[in-house]
């Protein structure tokens, strides 16, 4: 909960059980009350904003302000002639306690979420770019000739004068909210906090100059996610020096939205449950997101050499360039491993791993490291009836899929690279998205800013060493089983 939201649940609570029971004797001790709370309702509205979650508590304010005095005058006449019996009193204390109860539980559990504050010495600023690659056709436009189009947001460490107030999470939230609606099938007031919530980094801030250039991190949402699904993880590594440019794959996000307003959302192809998971939908699906991320570093490479705004003019280290990604966007790193010798680093967080091209039987010859989700892993018997029949197939060719998703698993750690094992994780797990209500953490039975911690912890340390030079904190010291994890390394 936001500081002035506390202040006035707090206050109207209080005011609750004073006007219920307390049973002010004066029209100046109801009104002062009464004011104080719509003073604090307009200075709530003003700097953080209404929401629904708050209504119980707005009702308060008005009661108090509208229905109030009348309703004190009346019951004060009925009481000095007769007392009020006890079962009345009683009946009016357990409403009043069911209504603060709510009050306080509803923004609680729908709150505008928020994120750590980043460790890092850097300020952070972001800016967002259309890019359009004339040199693709889009192929799931019904025109033909139109040429593939991409929002991307980036982030970097920011000059130490920068000043301004926080961007916000997602400049335009409600076709999101609307395509997470659609695709998890939850109701949309779950995903409300995307409306209000803020980043930690600040629009068009300069670039902080105490690095000549600073090193590049692409990264790729997962499917059906968006660019901004990751900022716990984004704004961590740019306040510690690194460019990270987060990629919207169009069509394959949940929405994207370019500046002329027109708005294009998931494109299943007509594929659902099972169909959306086979390998050779997906492998071939892929292949557009490759050719987006590599259209990506040849626009950073661009900027490098002639940014139109001077923000990254000479200041990007294109010589040293990692990838990471959630999910589908995982498996386009390992692609990028495999494809462009420009991505030098990888991280695969969670992802099957898609795509045409296998990890060799030697391994990536790239620093690599995977981290996974035991959820992710149960395998085949693991998985009840119940979910094989929601997606449409049967045990047959779930236990196929699976088999070729551990045998696909096989050489991850070949050469010496990394697996790390999340205890007590779901896929989202390595998303924004369980921030949103601490329903999520409850029912899926998961610690997710303590996941997130151990997240930034081993993504900063892995880029750190592999694309700085620096000496590892926790990859070659934490191997083996731990409570919260488990560390593998393969051997060289």
């Amino acid at each position: 909960m936001r500081l002035l939201e506390i202040t006035l649940v707090l206050f109207n609570v209080l005011l609750l059980g004073w006007l219920t029971l307390g049973r002010p004797k004066t029209q100046r001790g109801w009104l002062i009350g009464g004011g104080i709370s719509a003073a604090l309702l307009l200075i709530h509205a003003f700097v953080e904003g209404l929401r629904w979650p708050m209504i119980p508590v707005y009702l308060i304010t008005l009661w108090a302000n509208v229905g109030g005095t009348r309703l004190f005058f009346r019951s004060a006449a009925k009481a000095a002639r007769k007392p009020q019996r006890r079962w009345k009193t009683l009946v009016l204390t357990g409403v009043g306690a069911v209504y603060a109860a709510v009050s306080i539980a509803l923004p609680l559990l729908f709150p505008v979420f928020s994120f750590a504050e980043p460790t890092g010495p850097y300020k952070i600023g972001t800016v967002t770019y259309h890019w359009t690659d004339s040199a693709r056709e889009e192929k799931f436009t019904e025109t033909s000739g139109d040429s593939r189009e991409l929002m991307v947001q980036i982030w970097y460490p920011a000059s130490s004068e920068a000043t301004g107030s926080p961007a916000p999470y997602l400049s335009d939230p409600t076709p999101y909210i609307e395509g997470l609606h659609e695709f998890l099938q939850l109701p949309e007031f779950l995903f409300s906090g995307l409306k209000l919530a803020n980043s930690h980094a600040i629009a068009n801030a300069g670039l902080a100059d105490t690095e000549t250039k600073y090193p590049v991190l692409l990264f790729s949402h997962g499917f059906m996610g968006y660019k901004n699904q990751n900022t716990f993880q984004v704004e961590h590594l740019a306040s510690h020096g690194y460019i990270v440019v987060g990629i919207e794959h169009a069509y394959s996000s949940v929405a994207s939205v370019f500046p002329d307003k027109s708005l294009v959302t998931f494109d299943s192809e007509g594929k659902t449950g099972y169909e959306q998971m086979k390998y050779s939908f997906m492998d071939r699906r892929n292949e557009v997101w490759v050719e987006d991320a590599k259209f990506v570093l040849d626009q950073m490479e661009a900027l490098s050499a002639d940014d139109p705004s001077g923000l990254f003019t000479g200041r990007i280290d294109l010589e040293h360039m990692g990838m990471f990604g959630h999910s589908f966007g995982g498996a386009t790193t390992v692609q990028m491993l495999i494809e462009d010798q420009r991505i030098q680093a990888g991280i695969d967080m969670d992802g099957v791993l898609y795509g045409e091209k296998r990890i060799p039987a030697d391994g990536l010859k790239k620093p690599f490291l995977l981290m996974s989700a035991d959820d992710t892993l149960k395998g085949v018997d693991q998985t009840s009836d119940a979910e094989i029949a929601a997606l449409g197939t049967d045990r047959k060719e779930i236990t196929a899929y699976y088999n070729e998703l551990f045998a696909r698993y096989e050489p991850v750690t070949a050469g010496g690279n990394y697996w790390l094992t999340f205890k007590h994780s779901k896929h989202m797990s390595f998303s924004d998205l369980y921030l949103l209500t601490p329903l999520f953490e409850w029912i899926e039975d998961v610690d997710v800013r303590g996941t997130h911690e151990l997240i930034n912890e081993y993504t900063l340390d892995f880029f750190d060493h592999y694309l700085k030079g620096q000496p590892l904190q926790y990859l070659n010291n934490n191997l083996g089983d731990h409570p919260k994890y488990t560390l593998q390394q393969g051997a060289e």
